[in-house]
């Protein structure tokens, strides 16, 4: 299954073809995510970027590797934000690690929550995960919240954990787990 429907979102994984949608999100949210992730090249903001970027996401879905899922509104007219499981382990660990973004212009309205929730629940029943990861910057109050909101506990501080806007970023690391 490639898609998962919320009340206010459809989220899948998309293909090549639909690339245009991560280039424009990315275009449009520049500015607003930069404090939060790494800096990128220039070819990040091609087409040609996310053609390549969205065959290799639906490889590792197909291997079940990672689960990049895409956010879009209803009627698929827009990306509204990114729910990333990676770092897939499986053996005696079966656990991976989640990132997300929201549009700027979707912020404040319980979308980032209803979007993870879904996400996570698909992840733990249907790709059989015991645990999910998730990291955030101390100075992150709303990823911090959401986080929270959503069952994640704290389990330490890493510093210097992530090269992020350029610089080596404490973050605080919390888990999920499925059960």
């Amino acid at each position: 299954m490639k898609m998962i429907e919320t009340q206010r979102s459809l989220i899948e994984v998309l293909d090549r073809d639909s690339a245009h949608f991560l280039l424009n999100y990315y275009q449009d949210n520049q500015q607003h995510l930069a404090p939060w992730e790494p800096i990128r090249g220039s070819h990040y903001l091609t087409l040609e970027y996310w053609q390549e970027s969205l065959t290799a996401s639906e490889q590792a879905f197909s291997n079940g590797s990672e689960f990049k899922f895409v956010a879009l509104t209803k009627n698929r007219q827009e990306v509204i934000g990114i729910c990333n499981f990676t770092g897939v382990t499986r053996g005696a660990f079966q656990a991976c690690f989640l990132g997300y973004s929201i549009s700027q212009r979707f912020e404040g309205q319980g979308l980032m929550t209803e979007i993870l929730s879904a996400g996570i629940d698909y992840m733990f029943k249907e790709v059989g995960l015991h645990r999910i990861m998730a990291n955030y910057m101390p100075e992150n109050k709303r990823s911090a919240a959401v986080l929270a909101q959503l069952g994640f506990e704290k389990e330490g501080f890493a510093r210097d954990y992530l090269m992020i806007a350029g610089q080596w970023r404490d973050h605080v690391l919390t888990a999920k787990i499925n059960g």
